[in-house]
């Protein structure tokens, strides 16, 4: 039997249990798909902690790559052999798992299986945040917090291609060099320089129209501080903790400010979207102006110790696991 990461309560990275499941046959509309690759997320700590409830017990994993084994019924789109890549449902830290039809794409000639599993979350995410959420044009300056973090490095490349100018966050020295090589002009450490004195140097006390912030508590109030009048705030993420309650009064304060809690389930619900977003994201990343790194691999059995090391700060980049 194949196996996969189960959760049976919430908790540390010990909670993640290498398991035997029953996968089946596909049913109506779905396939069954043997992943080659799977994506390792930030979401991921948040639904194994409990910060996100769950229904227990459950397989974790948002993200993967792998080949269409079975077909179910009434599966029209896609083939037995087919290289496939998605975005949810949850399960994806498996060996072997049933996917809805209408939820894989088809990975295109060009993209290797690790890259197409790394980007898929964190690159549908980067595509609905700067073509939908906030349309970046060139000439806009914007502000990406975690630049050297998986969405970041997708984010700031393919903001630079678009013409913006990024300033870019991260959490240590180390990790400028990265955040510059990924594009941005910019890059504050968080911790060693004010983050709201540096943006309205850079941005000759304008600010910026646009912040895209996942990680949250540490990070919110700063950022309303550096937007210009009518801004967009987009909290995408809580990679520091949830957003404390605030006082929604203060947005009129600060110059009638936007604010949005964008998700992919969302922007990608719909077939078309995905399908659209995807298309997007394939041809920026086999264009060259976007390229995934990633930079750290585990077997998918130390999948604990992944995410030991991703909530350490100790990863950068993209992260996948192998089963």
């Amino acid at each position: 039997m194949p196996h996969a990461i189960r959760i049976h309560e919430t908790g540390g990275p010990e909670k993640l249990k290498w398991e035997e499941v029953d996968v089946g046959a596909p049913g109506p509309g779905q396939v069954r798909v043997r992943n080659t690759a799977i994506g390792l997320n930030f979401l991921d700590t948040y639904q194994r902690s409990g910060l996100y409830p769950m229904q227990m017990p459950f397989i974790l994993g948002s993200e993967g790559a792998g080949v269409v084994e079975a077909l179910g019924p009434r599966v029209k789109t896609l083939k037995v052999g087919d290289r496939v890549a998605y975005s949810g449902p949850l399960g994806a830290y498996a060996e072997v798992l049933l996917r809805p039809a209408d939820r894989l794409v088809k990975v295109p000639a060009g993209i290797d299986d690790k890259t197409a599993a790394a980007m898929m979350l964190k690159g549908l995410t980067t595509q609905y945040l700067l073509r939908r959420t906030y349309r970046v044009r060139a000439g806009d300056t914007v502000l990406m917090h975690a630049a050297a973090g998986g969405v970041g490095l997708i984010l700031c490349q393919w903001a630079k291609a678009l013409g913006a100018t990024v300033i870019g966050t991260v959490g240590s020295e180390e990790k400028v060099a990265l955040a510059k090589k990924a594009g941005c002009r910019h890059v504050i450490v968080m911790g060693k320089e004010s983050l709201v004195e540096r943006v309205k140097a850079i941005t000759k006390g304008k600010g910026v129209p646009v912040v895209y912030d996942g990680v949250g508590k540490d990070t919110f109030m700063d950022s309303l501080d550096c937007l210009s009048p009518l801004g967009l705030m987009v909290s995408f993420g809580n990679a520091s903790g949830a957003v404390p309650a605030f006082n929604l009064g203060i947005l009129a304060q600060k110059g009638s400010l936007f604010l949005t809690r964008p998700t992919l389930n969302t922007y990608a619900a719909a077939t078309e979207d995905l399908a659209k977003g995807a298309r997007d994201l394939f041809a920026v990343v086999k264009s060259g102006k976007v390229k995934i790194a990633i930079n750290q691999t585990y077997p998918l059995q130390e999948a604990a110790q992944a995410h030991r090391d991703l909530e350490a700060r100790k990863t950068t980049g993209s992260t996948v696991l192998l089963p």
